[in-house]
């Protein structure tokens, strides 16, 4: 294969393109039509646009191929659909672009949205929200499930979006960019703390998965397997992935929410100084 060909989608997905491209369209057309002042700067563009394409990667080129007939692969799919690609999306913050859109919706738009809304409050709650993203992991783990969604079609592009859109609930919880003292988002302590949580259980899973003596997931014996690797390899680099990058992950999060807690009472502790200074 030419290294072109390697772009072009293993498994074409129409509604998996228009998502994205519709994503990439609304976008693009809010940063051209949005005033200076509020566009979010470059740095943040490219942030979001790098976590929307590594997404798109996984799901809609050849990556998608070695992921259905290697663990390990699968692995590394997962991780970007439901860690890597989320948080580059959330920490590029993209309310401004939601919110310009939003304003431009009318009152019965905004009605029809509204269980949206609802149901998008009920998945924030901080432990249905922790929860879901663990349970995920686990569900799509369990070997029957794991085995059933591997070969079939519809089961494997809901568990890719499942994992993707949790992980886009998830971390936009852990990384909202409105700040707890003068909001209703969560708190940074809780966020730290729902951090550490969810990493431990996806530990405790991805170690399982590499001390495990026999074959827990023998799909990939039935299906073949794209390079000729031992079946021990591939399942102990496929532990690997589950157990430590995630884990990193986390730890990667709550040093950004401690940076952040400290800017921010740094910022109110001068602006709380200055007002007890102004003669009245």
């Amino acid at each position: 294969m030419t290294g072109p060909a390697y772009l072009l989608p293993y498994d074409f997905s129409p509604l998996t393109v228009l998502s994205f491209a519709l994503v990439l369209g609304l976008y693009g057309t809010a940063l051209q039509l949005m005033p200076e002042r509020e566009r979010p700067g470059a740095g943040r563009v490219l942030t979001f646009m790098i976590g929307v394409l590594l997404c798109y990667g996984v799901m809609q080129t050849r990556f998608d191929y070695y992921s259905q007939y290697m663990f390990f692969v699968h692995r590394g799919q997962h991780l970007i659909l439901h860690h890597i690609g989320p948080i580059l999306i959330a920490l590029s913050n993209p309310l401004p672009v939601l919110r310009f859109w939003y304003d431009k919706t009318g009152a019965r738009t905004r009605a029809l949205l509204s269980p949206l809304g609802w149901l998008y409050r009920v998945l924030q709650q901080p432990v249905i929200a922790s929860v879901l993203f663990v349970g995920l992991i686990y569900f799509w783990l369990w070997p029957p499930v794991h085995f059933d969604a591997m070969l079939s079609r519809q089961l494997y592009w809901i568990m890719n979006w499942s994992m993707l859109l949790d992980g886009i609930l998830f971390w936009w919880l852990i990384f909202d960019s409105r700040p707890p003292a003068i909001t209703t988002a969560l708190g940074y302590g809780k966020r730290i703390l729902l951090l550490a949580l969810v990493a431990i259980p996806q530990m405790i899973l991805g170690a399982w998965i590499v001390f495990s003596r026999g074959m827990v997931y023998d799909v990939y014996e039935v299906c073949g397997r794209a390079w000729p690797m031992p079946p021990e390899t591939d399942q102990l680099l496929g532990g690997l992935l589950t157990w430590i990058p995630p884990a990193m992950m986390s730890i990667l999060g709550i040093l950004i929410i401690l940076r952040r807690a400290m800017h921010e009472d740094g910022k109110f502790t001068v602006r709380k100084t200055a007002t007890e200074g102004t003669p009245t």
